[in-house]
This record gives C-alpha cells, structure tokens and sequence, in this order.
C-alpha cells in the first residue's frame, strides 16, 4: 500500500498533476499558520543527519552489545544508506520547486529531512521492539515523525506532499528491513534448535 501511494504522489509531482494546487495551498496555510516557529523549527532539526544518525548510533551499538549479534547492525546500517540513494536521484530527476522561502532552489519531492528521520527513528524502534516490546515507542516514532514533517512544511522547507511521499518511501524501507530481519531470526532459531552454530 505505502508503494502505490509512493508511486501515484511521485507520478502526481513528476507531471504537475492536480494534487499539486490543494498541496501548495495546504503548505501555505501550514506555513503562515500560529504554530510557533521555535518549536517548529527543533523539530525540523531533528530530520538533520547530524541529530538522526548519531541516535541511531547509539542505539545500535547497545543493541549489538546486549544481543551479541552483528546482523541486526548491518541491515539497519544498509536501509539507512538506502535513503540518499534513493532520495537524492529523485530530487534531481523530478526537481520540483520548494515553498516560496526556498525558491527558486529545486528538488524537493521526496524529502531527504522527513526519511531520515523516519528511517533513522523507525529503525530504533524495530531494533529495540525484541527488547523493549512496548507498543508506546512506536506511537512516540510516529507522533515524532509527524512533529518532524509539521515543522518541515510550517518553517517552509518542503511541501506538505514532499513529507508525506518520503513517509511512504520510509515504510517500505523498513518493512523491507523487519522482512529480513525476521528471517534471520527464524534461521538463527533453526539452527539453534538442531544444534548448528549460528553467528
């Protein structure tokens, strides 16, 4: 589903389709709007590579330690890699034009700021869901995430739709990485029932 909706708002940005007006206006509203800029603006930040990496990091790291296992690492490591990968080829090959505080630079669609957090903080909370198991830190990622892309569209870096198409794009990246992950998992569970050394 997170797909398709992915590939109709690039089809709609890459042809100026009809959703682009209502999204313009909604960004502009959302831009002038009472939502304090301060605020706005931390939470923005947090879509920085600078804030999401290192948190990821961190988490990371205690996770390899307590679970004395590699894997989980490498495949966060590689979907996070995955999001300029993707994301820059796209700004550069639809070029769309940001919110008037950003024009006349182009490249907005998707927006490298709201994946990153989203991968960055969705993968933190894939990694410590075999820890943690609560359902609240994955209700804290979303409210987060949905902080992040508010202040993205109020500080007028992207477009209400720029912020949406690389949610989608995200969750397609992580469910792609919990699939792999699960399968090593049961693997890891396989061998370890039959008595076979496991990494």
């Amino acid at each position: 589903m997170a797909a398709l909706l992915f590939a109709a708002l690039t089809w709609q940005v890459a042809t100026d389709g009809p959703l682009l007006s209502p999204d313009e206006r909604l960004g502009d509203a959302i831009r002038t709007s009472a939502i304090p800029p301060g605020p706005a603006e931390f939470f923005a930040d947090l879509g920085n590579l600078s804030v999401a990496l290192p948190v990821l990091a961190v988490v990371l790291a205690w996770i390899t330690w307590r679970t004395r296992a590699w894997r989980p690492a490498v495949a966060a490591l590689v979907t996070m890699a995955l999001v300029p990968a993707l994301v820059a080829p796209l700004q550069s090959a639809i070029a769309r034009p940001g919110p008037p505080p950003m024009a006349p630079e182009t490249g907005f669609y998707p927006s490298g700021h709201a994946a990153t957090a989203a991968v960055a903080y969705g993968l933190c909370v894939l990694l410590l869901g075999g820890v943690l198991r609560t359902r609240a830190t994955a209700y804290g990622c979303v409210l987060l995430n949905a902080a992040v892309g508010l202040g993205l569209v109020r500080q007028g870096y992207h477009w209400p739709v720029d912020v949406i198409g690389s949610w989608c794009l995200s969750v397609v990246l992580l469910y792609a990485t919990a699939y792999v992950l699960s399968r090593w998992v049961s693997r890891s569970t396989r061998r370890s029932s039959s008595g076979t050394p496991s990494c």
